[in-house]
């Protein structure tokens, strides 16, 4: 509900906890600075409603959104501290969020760079599966409604923060009405370039036929939001626990299972930078992460070594299931494709071409594997099919453990990289 502000007299005022100020209002409805020379005193905002542009409806819909706000607690959330009221009005006063809302910010910056957006993202995310799981519906989800705890250190999301316009963008409400209407595929910008998970994400959120369109426990699944790598106090502790893991697999000499562990603590060690804000814990953070990369290099050409020996051990078979997959053209098609992947994963630079090879060759050989009947022919598409999963595997935790070292290095390197800690609250 919108609140009606009026201008009124700073002073204290009547709320039953003693330590809150009214100062000067501003034309929003968010309050001025104060002096916070003494402890006891915190800065609010207050939704002022006016009694008299109240129905009974209204009245309803404005209890129901007291109580909800009373018995919700999430550190992305605007916080409901109190509500009072007096003849004329009824005031509820608010967690103060200095940095304004999230339009203005997108407008004022133009467009963010994709891993500030996915931090902001996973924030909204992370929001709104609180809200979901406690069968609570926002419904008024926007921009405008989307605070940020300052301007130093913002945090938020939006598909439309990427490309600084809304994918309906229109001149006139009838040209609006007719763009959402229209049966014509939404085309994304071909710049700013986005990963292939970010592309998806918001094709899926931008299907106009509601049945089609991707749901809320894949959408708080999806790779792009990746919850459980979101930023928070956690992170260190969990990235800690998979190098000590990672370590003692290193010391009984499984080089692959400790490359692996290794790899997944840098996804969370990353977020672990991002949530950190003390200069000399951040430095430290950094000249470990630099450690477990190196042996992570070094894990890698051993397992690489052992890879490469295995294919060849391999290859006879592969040889044989190829022979034999002659009278089935999409077999023999499917084999080609991850023959092309592996080519691709020896070449400079090709290991997302690699992947996408992979993915599209392991979905059709799973179909073709599940079709096929018992027999030698079923027992080498079986192990083919594990042996690619295993190659396929292998190749994403390089890509990541690469990005995730990359992104650690050039963290202090962005304007707004240093700031993803802190939090955009939803009111």
């Amino acid at each position: 509900m919108k609140g009606i502000v009026e201008q009124r007299t700073p002073g204290w005022w009547g709320s039953r906890d003693s330590r809150i100020r009214v100062p000067h209002w501003s034309e929003k409805g968010q309050l001025g600075s104060l002096d916070a020379s003494k402890d006891t005193r915190e800065v609010v905002a207050i939704k002022c409603v006016a009694k008299k542009s109240l129905n009974k409806a209204s009245v309803e819909n404005l209890l129901t959104e007291i109580e909800i706000l009373k018995g919700i607690r999430h550190r992305h959330i605007v916080q409901l501290k109190d509500f009072q009221w007096d003849s004329d009005n009824i005031y509820l006063i608010m967690e103060f969020c200095a940095g304004g809302d999230l339009s203005r910010f997108i407008h004022t910056r133009r467009i963010l760079p994709e891993k500030v957006a996915r931090v902001f993202m996973q924030q909204l995310a992370s929001a709104l599966q609180f809200l979901h799981e406690r069968n609570i519906s926002h419904l008024d989800l926007k921009p405008q409604n989307i605070l940020l705890s300052s301007l130093e250190k913002p945090h938020l999301k939006l598909a439309e923060a990427l490309f600084g316009q809304p994918p309906f963008a229109s001149r006139s409400f009838s040209e609006l009405e007719e763009k959402i209407r229209s049966n014509r595929i939404i085309e994304l910008p071909l710049r700013p370039a986005l990963s292939q998970d970010c592309r998806d994400l918001l094709q899926r959120l931008l299907e106009r036929d509601p049945s089609r369109r991707i749901s809320f426990q894949d959408f708080f699944a999806h790779p792009w939001v990746d919850l459980e790598h979101m930023p928070s106090g956690e992170s260190l502790a969990q990235a800690t626990a998979l190098v000590v893991q990672a370590v003692k697999k290193d010391q009984e000499g499984d080089a692959a299972a400790a490359l692996s562990l290794y790899c997944k603590a840098l996804d969370f060690f990353v977020p672990a930078l991002h949530y950190e804000v003390d200069t000399q814990r951040k430095e430290a953070i950094k000249a470990k992460v630099g450690q477990y990369v190196s042996r992570a290099e070094e894990l890698k050409a051993i397992v690489s070594s052992s890879n490469r020996a295995l294919l060849r051990q391999g290859t006879s078979a592969r040889d044989l299931l190829r022979e034999m997959a002659r009278d089935k053209p999409r077999l023999l098609a499917a084999l080609e494709v991850a023959s092309a992947a592996m080519a691709k994963e020896d070449e400079a630079g090709g290991e997302q071409d690699a992947l996408a090879l992979y993915q599209h060759g392991l979905g059709e050989l799973l179909l073709l594997l599940a079709a096929e009947p018992p027999g030698r022919r079923r027992e080498l598409l079986h192990t083919e099919v594990q042996n690619l999963m295993a190659r396929a595997e292998y190749l994403k935790e390089q890509v990541k453990m690469r990005e995730s070292h990359w992104e650690a290095e050039t963290l202090d390197k962005e304007g707004l990289s240093e700031s993803v800690r802190s939090s955009c609250t939803l009111q």
